[in-house]
């Protein structure tokens, strides 16, 4: 779970919090998903996947305004229709969250449909329940980044969520983890991921039984 040495996420933390308020359907992927469900190594990998409709697109401009805020409501509605990330900038702090539209890949639908309510804990922010991936569409996500760009860290990320689902850290993730899923996610992926996969989970398997 994340500790006090984890990045500053003031700005990723607020945006969540605004896409609550507004009723705005999100879901948080990536590296920063990962460190909910086990991964050990400090990230700064923060995805935010949204699908915005225009009275959500005018709310969250609202919501950062300038001078301080860059958050443009054209910039939105053109990332949209592109199928491109867009940006949320804090000047003051010097921040910046990047949101990608649910067009930006037709594989994020599939998880935006499995997403799952989860309570994260972050030190010095009361705990909130928000849109997540669910962890075995995150391990496939794993998959896709390594079968990219051969990322050793994504191989470590697998291997910590998959002891963690082993060693039951969190009971509430159970019925969320679908192991047959991800065997046939990676035999689709051609048999350099299978292989990888069936390694890892041999791997995972031996730690969480000692």
């Amino acid at each position: 779970m994340p500790n006090a040495d984890r990045p500053d996420l003031t700005l990723f933390l607020d945006i969540v919090h605004t896409l609550e308020r507004i009723g705005a359907p999100y879901m948080i992927i990536g590296g920063f998903a990962a460190t909910m469900y086990g991964i050990t190594r400090t990230t700064f990998d923060i995805d935010i996947v949204v699908d915005l409709k225009e009275t959500h697109i005018q709310a969250l401009a609202a919501a950062y305004p300038p001078p301080r805020y860059y958050a443009d409501p054209e910039q939105m509605r053109s990332s949209i229709q592109m199928g491109i990330s867009f940006n949320i900038i804090d000047g003051k702090r010097g921040e910046k969250a990047d949101l990608s539209p649910l067009t930006r890949d037709s594989r994020y639908r599939q998880a935006f449909g499995r997403r799952i309510r989860y309570d994260i804990k972050w030190p010095g922010e009361a705990s909130f329940i928000a849109w997540c991936a669910r962890p075995d569409d995150v391990i496939y996500g794993k998959f896709l980044a390594w079968d990219e760009g051969r990322s050793r860290k994504h191989e470590a990320d697998i291997y910590d969520m998959l002891v963690f689902q082993y060693l039951e850290a969190d009971p509430t993730l159970a019925d969320t983890f679908d192991e047959a899923y991800l065997d046939t996610q990676a035999q689709a992926l051609g048999p350099d991921v299978e292989e990888l996969w069936q390694s890892i989970k041999q791997a995972a398997q031996d730690e969480a039984r000692q």
